[in-house]
């Protein structure tokens, strides 16, 4: 399993106390801009749920279904790996960060963002909107390098306004020359 500390790109989680914070919003907001500087993006998301990139009736689906372990599925424009994983007794039932980070490619990528995962021990972001009433975790994450937030709240971290896309990406490219 690959160490999150050994790894060879810089990682930044993008966090919240709880779903419809924004996370996704600012990070499909951020690719771009961080494109524009001539940084490439890897994601990693993680879901709450099961979920299915597959469909019932299609091939790849049938071949999964009948059993394989990895179904790569492939095009001239891009591919996906399907991987069932197996479950233990002692198992969360959560994938783990190091071994889903094992997987990327890191020659395609200059970053790795990771959206979800509050309880992994990387460098994050924290989305917080305090209309939603949702808990700072700021306040108990040490790994919380700044909060994005719509309006100005009381906390020790720096505070990114979070509908400004250009000052999150230029608070990131500081982090990553000075965390690199």
């Amino acid at each position: 399993m690959t160490k999150l500390s050994t790894l060879s790109l810089p990682i930044l989680g993008i966090v919240a106390a709880g779903s419809n914070a924004g996370k996704t919003t600012m990070i499909t907001q951020l690719i771009p801009v961080l494109a524009a500087h001539q940084i490439r993006v890897s994601v990693v998301k993680h879901a709450h749920h099961q979920f299915d990139i597959d469909h019932v009736g299609k091939d790849s689906y049938n071949i999964r279904e009948a059993g394989a372990v990895q179904t790569l599925i492939a095009s001239g424009r891009r591919w996906a790996l399907m991987t069932e994983m197996e479950r233990t007794p002692d198992d969360s039932g959560e994938a783990h960060l190091e071994t889903l980070l094992a997987q990327l490619d890191h020659r395609y990528a200059d970053l790795i963002l990771i959206e979800g995962f509050k309880q992994a021990a990387i460098p994050k972001i924290e989305v917080h909107r305090p209309s939603l009433n949702l808990p700072l975790l700021a306040d108990s994450d040490p790994n919380i390098i700044a909060v994005a937030c719509d309006v100005p709240i009381n906390c020790k971290q720096p505070q990114l306004p979070l509908n400004d896309t250009q000052a999150i990406c230029l608070f990131m490219m500081e982090w990553i020359k000075t965390n690199a």
